[in-house]
């Protein structure tokens, strides 16, 4: 593949972006060599031996779809010095932390990350590797970044037992799952997680896709790669209606959810029919001691990208209402191909004060920066 080269930056970014915290950036390791000095001599000849086995057969080889770019990446996100984009932490200073005026930028590792491995022990092993490697490739040489405790979410215990190792570091500012789990995201299985995150104060983020076994549609898989990034909305829906209906909120009062790559135009609407049918099925969920939209508001973060542009400005501004201005964190998704830049992501009604808030403001209060 031809590397694109560098740009020089253009230098100190617009006045609207300072203070700028990005939720959503996607580092890569160039091989799975990068994580054997953190993997046992058994887990390295298991990854070895058999590889990543994921619980949905689409992941082995070739993605199910086409993606709109080479590994859903921009074309400019290749490093000169070879390797693959997001694997080189002087490009993505260069590119995107400098480019941008990056004050924190956290990291979300999606490939590999041992979550939603059909062998649990291996799953838990991975994803302690990829916490080591966050550790020592990232995070103690920039302390412009934070990273996210990935989890082997499928073993409520082991989540809980890697959240507790990492709580009280600051190199760490939340817990990792992915939209697509074996079961909905408030089934008892899961809650160890919830649990141990709210004890160690940290957030638990729900990024788009995910291993689940199951197709991400209710009738199969789809056809298109466009079926497939639309259902990431889908996906985190029936992640927050679990949550809520569940009662995991009401439990775990102290949790706090971010939902990443999910969109935030639907979750009004969600919480409109949650109050509806709970006004006439209250005796099914007693547990439940207030209207859903209401944990929704004091419970869940959403990130912008992508974030939906309707034609009338003024209804991305009540959907921004109804959710909360202080709710809303903002993202990029570098280095993938609908990267957000965050000097035209937003949009221009916003006023200065909430247009701080989004960049950064708001991400500082929730994580304690």
């Amino acid at each position: 593949m031809n590397v694109i080269q560098p740009i020089a930056a253009p230098g100190k970014p617009a006045a609207a972006t300072l203070g700028l915290v990005d939720v959503d950036i996607h580092p890569r390791a160039d091989s799975m060599a990068a994580f054997k000095p953190y993997l046992s001599a058994r887990w390295w000849e298991y990854l070895n031996t058999y590889g990543i086995r994921a619980r949905h057969g689409f992941t082995g080889g070739q993605p199910p779809f086409p993606k709109a770019q080479p590994l859903a990446c921009r074309r400019d996100a290749w490093p000169p010095t070879g390797g693959t984009p997001a694997s080189d932490l002087d490009f993505l200073r260069f590119q995107l932390l400098d480019n941008y005026g990056v004050d924190v930028g956290v990291l979300n590792p999606l490939q590999p990350s041992g979550q939603g491995d059909r062998n649990n022990g291996f799953s838990a092993a991975m994803a302690h590797a990829v916490n080591e490697w966050q550790l020592e490739a990232w995070l103690r040489k920039e302390p412009r970044l934070r990273g996210s405790v990935v989890v082997p979410y499928e073993d409520g215990a082991a989540s809980a037992a890697e959240i507790r190792k990492r709580a009280g570091d600051p190199n760490f500012c939340q817990v990792l799952m992915m939209s697509r789990t074996g079961e909905p995201a408030g089934n008892p299985r899961y809650w160890p997680i919830y649990e141990a995150a709210a004890e160690a104060g940290l957030p638990v983020a729900f990024h788009a896709f995910g291993y689940s076994g199951w197709a991400m549609t209710n009738g199969g898989w789809p056809s298109f790669y466009t079926e497939e990034v639309s259902e990431h909305a889908t996906s985190c829906q029936n992640q927050v209606t679990s949550l809520v209906v569940e009662g995991v909120f009401e439990r775990i009062p102290k949790l706090k959810v971010v939902l990443i790559e999910c969109g935030f135009g639907w979750l009004p609407a969600v919480g409109w029919r949650l109050d509806k049918h709970w006004k006439h099925l209250k005796a099914e969920v007693p547990h439940l001691k207030r209207a859903p939209s209401e944990y929704i508001r004091d419970h869940i973060w959403v990130s912008t990208q992508p974030m939906e542009e309707p034609e009338r400005g003024q209804h991305l501004a009540d959907i921004m209402e109804w959710i909360g201005w202080d709710r809303i964190l903002f993202a990029t998704d570098y280095p993938h191909w609908d990267f957000d830049d965050p000097r035209a992501a937003m949009p221009g009604f916003l006023s200065a004060e909430r247009r701080a808030a989004i960049y950064g403001g708001n991400a500082k209060a929730l994580y304690g920066f």
